[in-house]
């Protein structure tokens, strides 16, 4: 073998593993660094760069460093403004998810699991339409009522505004008199002070883990679920060589498993903290789950009728892997 060989197949193998060798922009919807969201994609960025030795790594941004609103976060993804993301406000880019979260549905954990597995497929076709890979998901514990009123029962929302985060949240809201008002995030305490909102829909290790100041009074009422799902720009993903891609997608499910995991202790370390401080917690009043199912459980086929056959066809796997 001539030298000029050697040179040759040198330069060759270099230039392979510089092609080879790629940076993603990641971005979450979170901006605080200590939750447990924000440590799961971190963990993600540091496994797949030590599994690829370097090959493949994430530079993850928080959200609002970015010039990105956190509703077009999956449009961003699709369009390769960044190429790896975590998602909390998707649904208005791919509404058919919202299935899983229409309130009084999904009422526990088992539940969940198999309604998730049921929708998975569809998602995944959903979010392909926008240009864009789903690798994963996590959630947070059920959203729950927070309020600067005193709730021991679902009837006392009448007559109170509360913050929610989605029309189908709204018409739980409205089914027990309440006025749901759509915020963001960042305008929560503000509005609480000067009573624009009386209350939030949310969970002990979301958003009452900021805003627990200002929300003397928590009513263990499961309305939902909130997720995230965590998502790839397609093309960018197809470019990633066959290990690559099999790698990332395995350690996205086990850390979303992860973080779902986390959020739950977390509920459980910081409705402790917070009963402590001196918040008013009321357990569920029995009555009211069935009051509320049978309220509720009617809108579910008017929501799917009125967005389409699609939909119903969802509602219906989802109703007949949870057995309702």
């Amino acid at each position: 073998m001539t030298f000029k060989t050697i040179a040759a197949i040198a330069l060759l193998m270099a230039s392979s593993s510089f092609v080879q060798a790629k940076e993603l922009t990641g971005y979450t919807y979170s901006a605080v660094s200590t939750t447990a969201a924000v440590k799961g994609m971190n963990r993600i960025s540091e496994r797949i760069a030590e599994q690829t030795g370097g090959d493949l790594t994430i530079k993850v941004h928080l959200g609002k460093t970015l010039q990105i609103a956190s509703s077009d976060i999956t449009q961003a993804v699709g369009d390769g403004i960044v190429d790896f993301a975590a998602d909390y406000f998707f649904s208005g880019n791919v509404p058919i998810a919202r299935v899983l979260n229409l309130p009084m549905l999904i009422e526990n954990d088992a539940e969940w699991n198999k309604a998730y597995a049921a929708m998975e497929p569809i998602l995944k076709e959903a979010f392909g339409k926008q240009g864009v890979t789903l690798l994963g998901s996590y959630r947070y514990p059920q959203q729950i009522i927070f309020s600067t009123f005193e709730v021991n029962s679902l009837a006392d929302l009448n007559g109170h505004k509360i913050r929610v985060t989605s029309p189908e949240q709204g018409k739980f809201v409205e089914e027990f008199g309440g006025a749901p008002i759509t915020l963001s995030g960042s305008e929560v305490p503000t509005s609480l002070e000067r009573g624009v909102i009386e209350g939030v829909l949310t969970a002990s290790a979301g958003g009452a883990k900021n805003w627990h100041e200002f929300l003397p009074y928590n009513y263990r009422f499961p309305v939902n679920y909130g997720n995230s799902m965590i998502i790839a720009n397609t093309d960018i993903f197809d470019d990633l060589t066959e290990d690559q891609q099999k790698a990332l997608a395995a350690i996205v499910q086990e850390e979303g498993a992860k973080i779902t995991a986390e959020f739950l202790e977390d509920e459980e370390t910081q409705k402790a903290s917070q009963k402590a401080a001196g918040m008013t917690i009321v357990e569920v009043k029995g009555s009211d789950a069935a009051l509320a199912r049978e309220k509720l459980a009617p809108f579910w086929a008017e929501w799917a009728k009125q967005n389409g056959p699609e939909y119903e066809a969802a509602l219906k796997l989802v109703r007949e892997a949870i057995g309702k």
